[in-house]
């Protein structure tokens, strides 16, 4: 396989209601059938109208930018400082719900396009429709990465061409069958077409050539196919607020009444996290087939003492161990 990166030039600024096909076709005569089409978000929004007005400084604009973001955000997901992350509505998770000032008139912000599939989709139809070209398109947009310093482009919507390479039932070179890859085609082709068009260029569009011979009949399953439902998200919280839901989570812990399978070691790392933060004096002995037996110190006050307990129950149930806490000898 032998790729090309071109970036389109001399589409100019993209205003409301412009024919976004008609501008790139134009400026790229060249195009051809199987190329993938890299157009970055922002001309999409637009192009679509996905702009809002808002003061061009002072506290009014930061007022109104909250505003926004709010109305943009399904999920607050972790705030550092100034820095928000958010779901959006369409699921992506990223800083300020993607909305973006710049390239555009102060007193204006863009945010992302409503159903950027859909955007991707509209596009790809009018080129070859009305331009007489099939290519596939993939709407980009720029994210941060968890666990990665830096930005990347990933794909926000995606037409004729599947977003995802599954390799799961394959087997590689040395005899190993895959059970878990499957590539991010669409956000590789973002992150390649990001290479020619800069950020201060106003290369909004890019082209990736040879990686397709031509591109898919339909339109495919689209970029939605790459967001991960909650379900399976195990990073739907920022640390501290994943912190803050543990506290809260903890505050309501149902009393547990029934003992089923324990593991002992798992009690007993449970015991040793309190150790150091209760009163002077507190015992805790894990009995089998009943529970965790509570003595307090001698001359203790109960206030203390309960505190002292729910932490123990607070412990054992992040080791998942649902354990009722009994009175020293089982006497409840």
């Amino acid at each position: 396989m032998k790729l090309e990166i071109l970036p389109i030039d001399g589409i100019g600024d993209v205003s409301p209601g412009d024919d976004l096909a008609a501008l790139i076709a134009g400026a790229a005569p060249w195009l051809r059938d199987g190329d993938v089409l890299v157009v970055t978000s922002k001309v999409v929004s637009k192009a679509e109208g996905r702009l809002v007005d808002v003061p061009v400084d002072g506290p009014e604009r930061a007022a109104a930018r909250d505003e926004v973001l709010a109305a943009e955000t399904a999920r607050p997901v972790a705030t550092r400082g100034q820095t928000r992350i958010v779901q959006t509505h369409h699921g992506f998770v990223m800083a300020s719900a993607g909305i973006d000032a710049s390239n555009v008139d102060r007193s204006r912000l863009v945010l992302l396009p409503k159903d950027p599939d859909a955007s991707a989709r509209s596009l790809r139809a009018a080129l070859r429709e009305r331009h007489g070209v099939d290519v596939a398109v993939v709407v980009s947009d720029t994210m941060g990465r968890p666990w990665r310093n830096g930005l990347t482009d990933v794909a926000l919507g995606a037409a004729g061409i599947a977003p995802i390479r599954d390799h799961r039932g394959e087997t590689d070179p040395y005899g190993n069958e895959l059970h878990i890859t499957q590539m991010a085609v669409v956000d590789e082709l973002a992150a390649a077409g990001e290479l020619v068009k800069g950020k201060c260029d106003q290369v909004p569009v890019a082209v990736v050539r040879g990686y397709l011979a031509q591109a898919q009949e339909d339109d495919g399953a689209g970029a939605v196919a790459l967001v991960r439902d909650a379900g399976s998200d195990l990073f739907s919280l920022g640390t501290a607020e994943a912190r803050a839901a543990g506290l809260r989570a903890a505050a309501t812990l149902p009393a547990a009444s029934v003992v089923g399978e324990v593991d002992p070691a798992a009690v007993a790392r449970a015991i040793a996290t309190v150790t150091g933060v209760v009163a002077p004096g507190t015992v805790f002995t894990y009995v089998d087939g009943e529970g965790v037996h509570a003595a307090p110190p001698g001359g203790a006050d109960l206030v203390r003492f309960g505190e002292d307990v729910h932490r123990l129950r607070c412990a054992l149930a992040a080791e998942g161990c649902a354990l009722p806490v009994l009175p020293s000898g089982g006497r409840r």
